[in-house]
């Protein structure tokens, strides 16, 4: 009787790694003790210095949560070295995070609001966000700043200061410095704005507080910005400026989209995000913004729920930017000059003086 030796087995399943690996590990689905391995200590990191950032606003008020995470995440980050087991956090907070804040920020937003400007406001919203961005977009690299942190400030001064940077950031390959950089420039123009604008109201022939509001809502920056200013006005420039403002923050959902389609052209000579891919015409997390901005608009979003869900929004964008700053290195950031200030200040005046004229003389 002949006997013949056994087939050999496949490596799949003669390999121990093969036999023994649990299902769980062959999905590449991680275990949450390896997750937060990785990620733990960064995070941690992360959310104790945004707790810090908000201490800081809790006391001083004027001082928006966002500046002071970012400032407090820089200057640690400078001060002491953070160790190299931190870096998958924080920069899943600079990425991952600020995308879901970003999508929070649309719970803030209804399509009433933009109903309730009349259509020669919404021009007027339309054209001085159009000219300010394409014109600092074009300005920039005219006075020799690179092209992806013109884009940064000009999308930082047309939308909405801090949060529409970031949300740029999600699309476009820009260094942390630039980031920070251009954050620095939008927060001390609107700093400024707080104490100008109201000097200039009766200047500019702007008495009337739902003028005034108006003004203020088309041209300054960030939302607490545009409060702190228009309250020396106030309740009713207050309204007005609150109302122009979110009007501007809607459009940023459309100027993403346009920015990440616009990049994947090499003529742009701006790096995406993802290089390589082919782009979507909108990015996901601004999907989500829109699908809240819906939400809210239709109902779906109690009116009670608006100040914890704002909250959260200011928490995770917060986060985002400890997680951005805490990377950025003084002496690199200082390399970068004195060209896009310059340009920040162009962009500023540009967007004072159409908003004024839109709001006087259109609107």
């Amino acid at each position: 009787m002949v006997r013949h030796s056994p087939r050999p087995l496949s490596s799949e399943v003669c390999e121990p790694e093969a036999r023994d690996t649990p299902l769980f590990y062959n999905l590449t689905v991680p275990s949450p003790l390896l997750v937060f391995r990785k990620y733990g200590p960064g995070l941690l990191f992360v959310s104790a210095v945004t707790y810090l950032g908000f201490q800081i606003h809790w006391k001083f008020e004027a001082v928006s949560p966002l500046v002071a995470s970012l400032v407090s995440g820089v200057l640690i980050g400078n001060i002491i070295s953070i160790p190299g087991s931190f870096a998958p956090g924080q920069r899943f907070a600079a990425k991952k995070i600020l995308r879901f804040g970003i999508v929070l920020l649309g719970t803030q937003l209804a399509a009433e609001q933009i109903i309730e400007l009349g259509g020669r406001e919404i021009l007027v919203v339309l054209v001085v966000v159009a000219t300010t961005f394409s014109g600092t977009v074009w300005l920039g690299p005219r006075l020799g700043v690179s092209k992806s942190l013109s884009l940064l400030i000009a999308t930082g001064f047309s939308i909405c200061g801090a949060s529409a940077i970031a949300a740029v950031d999600g699309v476009v390959d820009a260094d942390e410095e630039e980031v920070a950089y251009a954050i620095a420039l939008v927060t001390l123009c609107g700093s400024l704005a707080i104490a100008v604008l109201p000097l200039l109201r009766d200047v500019v022939g702007l008495s009337d507080p739902h003028l005034f509001g108006a003004w203020v809502g088309a041209s300054v920056h960030d939302v607490a910005q545009v409060i702190a200013t228009s309250s020396t006005a106030g309740n009713d420039a207050v309204h007005s400026a609150t109302v122009v403002k979110l009007s501007r923050v809607l459009l940023l959902a459309p100027l993403i989209g346009v920015i990440s389609v616009w990049i994947q052209r090499p003529s742009a000579g701006i790096t995406p995000r993802f290089p390589g891919r082919k782009a979507p015409l909108v990015p996901m997390f601004v999907v989500g913004f829109i699908v809240m901005v819906t939400f809210r608009t239709i109902g779906l979003i109690p009116d009670d729920w608006l100040t914890p869900l704002k909250k959260i929004e200011q928490w995770a964008l917060a986060a985002a930017l400890v997680g951005l700053g805490s990377e950025v290195k003084l002496r690199d950031l200082i390399k970068v000059g004195g060209r896009p200030l310059l340009l920040a200040l162009t962009s500023w005046a540009c967007i004072g003086t159409v908003s004024l004229l839109g709001v006087k003389y259109f609107a």
